[in-house]
């Protein structure tokens, strides 16, 4: 059975409720899920040199402040409560060479959602992988992308 969160939060939404009052109970489940797993793996395109504005709901929506949750607030900063995830996977695709998005594009997926959001998490090993050229890629090149994500040894 496929679930689905609606990751757009409503004006004085789940994201101003207490955690305990999120109204979403499938909020409340994947956070607990992604507590109890010690990897992690998200797939998507590139787009406008970002991730996709569907995960930043998803994440708007899940991670939540406080102790036992996703992060807490200090004077120094946010403290990510997700160490349990060792290795934390980002799998991309993009219509522009990746070397334009790391050089001309400002790396907005490595430097913000891998090295800051994530790591703001708590999370560890953060690792990403673009596919970059995908809309005048060949079949033989798409084949070497997959045995190459397909030779990694996830942990």
């Amino acid at each position: 059975m496929r679930r689905r969160i609606q990751p757009r939060l409503r004006q004085g939404g789940a994201a101003a409720l207490p955690y305990w009052r999120n109204p979403d109970p499938l909020a409340r489940k994947y956070l607990e899920m992604i507590r109890a797993a010690d990897g992690i793996v998200f797939v998507m395109p590139v787009w406008w040199n970002s991730v996709l504005g569907m995960l930043k709901g998803f994440i708007d929506k899940i991670m939540k402040e406080g102790e036992g949750l996703s992060h807490t607030v200090t004077h120094t900063g946010i403290h990510g409560e997700l160490g349990n995830i060792r290795h934390a996977y980002v799998f991309t695709t993009s219509t522009s060479p990746t070397i334009y998005l790391r050089l001309i594009a400002g790396d907005g997926v490595k430097r913000l959602f891998v090295n800051c959001t994530l790591k703001q998490l708590g999370m560890k090993g953060r690792k990403w992988i673009n596919f970059g050229g995908v809309s005048d890629s060949s079949p033989e090149r798409r084949r070497r992308y997959l045995d190459k994500v397909c030779a990694i040894r996830f942990k």
